[in-house]
């Protein structure tokens, strides 16, 4: 999978705050004079659909700063691993791409992950990046195994959440780095993804719990073996207004860059405000699970004795989604 795992249509959640947070950035932000082109960075690309909307928008503020002419570069960078053939496929064809709007702007991917630096110094103008860090840079795999949850905000093991909250606070001191080194003086990053709030909930815990007992199911009916199981794990972790802060501290700096905006809010669930339409509980397990085979569940199938490519991957993933929607159908209640 890409560092952008969560790839969704409908919109993702927030999506819209960030947005117009882009907005503001590409009104404020020092343009290049030309011929040097105006960098835009997508960081997390993933196949592109996530940031079809934030990267039109920006690029039509832009417009009305400069000349149509002046040339505008996109930066869609990725894991090497990342499919870009759906990405450039995305950029083609998505009737939201800035390609059909903007002849002056031109697409380039970048295949090295984003916890280096992957452009050259002060060279971005703009920076873009949505439901990509959360992800953890290693593997799940390579962290402390979770004996009792697919997801550390719900185990009860103190070791693994140390281990999984010194990764991540590592992971965001290096992207911030690295962004402060890329970013062109004056630059600006808009940052959408998972947070805890106030409460220390990490939220998503029907979902994540529904993943949980559909496995056990699996290894109960001899689908899936135990130690395969306990090897599943998806590797996200939300952090805090304080982990977010943490590499600014204590002069509110950082490789140059400065928070110059932080909200954490709860974002609508777009499938119980269908629910709520239609009443229909099996659509509503049904939504949350095809969304979730296609973002989560290539990683735990990855933990198959077999890796990916296990023959029994299909029919993993097929059982896996028919579970999770059952138990989402049985009990309906909005993700927080």
């Amino acid at each position: 999978m890409g560092e952008s795992s969560i790839v969704v249509r409908p919109q993702p959640p927030g999506l819209r705050r960030a947005i117009a947070a882009f907005e503001r950035a590409a009104e404020a932000v020092p343009l290049p004079d030309p011929p040097q082109p105006i960098v835009l960075a997508d960081y997390g690309a993933a196949d592109g659909r996530n940031a079809l909307l934030p990267l039109g928008a920006a690029i039509k503020v832009i417009r009305r700063r400069t000349r149509h002419e002046h040339a505008v570069l996109v930066a869609h960078t990725d894991a090497p691993h990342n499919d870009f053939t759906d990405l450039f496929s995305t950029l083609a064809d998505d009737p939201d791409s800035y390609l059909h709007t903007d002849s002056a702007s031109f697409p380039a991917a970048i295949g090295r992950s984003f916890y280096g630096q992957i452009l050259p110094s002060k060279s971005v103008t703009l920076g873009w990046t949505s439901w990509a860090t959360m992800w953890l840079s290693r593997a799940a795999a390579e962290l402390p195994e979770i004996p009792d949850h697919v997801q550390i905000a719900y185990s009860a093991d103190d070791t693994a959440r140390a281990a999984y909250a010194r990764q991540a606070a590592q992971d965001w001191h290096d992207f911030v780095a690295f962004r402060g080194r890329e970013l062109c003086p004056g630059g600006r990053l808009t940052v959408l993804t998972m947070a805890v709030g106030a409460d220390g909930e990490f939220g998503y815990r029907p979902l994540f719990d529904a993943i949980a007992a559909a496995l056990g199911d699996q290894v109960r009916d001899g689908l899936l073996g135990a130690e395969e199981a306990r090897r599943m794990t998806i590797p996200i972790f939300a952090r805090s207004e304080k982990d977010f802060r943490a590499p600014f501290a204590p002069t509110d700096r950082f490789e140059g860059c400065s928070i110059e905006q932080l909200e954490i809010f709860e974002a609508d669930d777009p499938f119980w405000a269908d629910y709520a339409a239609d009443n229909d509980a099996a659509a509503f397990g049904a939504r949350w699970a095809a969304f979730t085979r296609l973002s989560a569940f290539p990683i735990l199938a990855a933990a198959l004795d077999g890796g990916p490519a296990d023959p029994r991957a299909d029919e993993f993933a097929a059982h896996l989604e028919a579970g999770v929607a059952a138990r989402l159908a049985s009990k309906p209640e909005p993700m927080q």
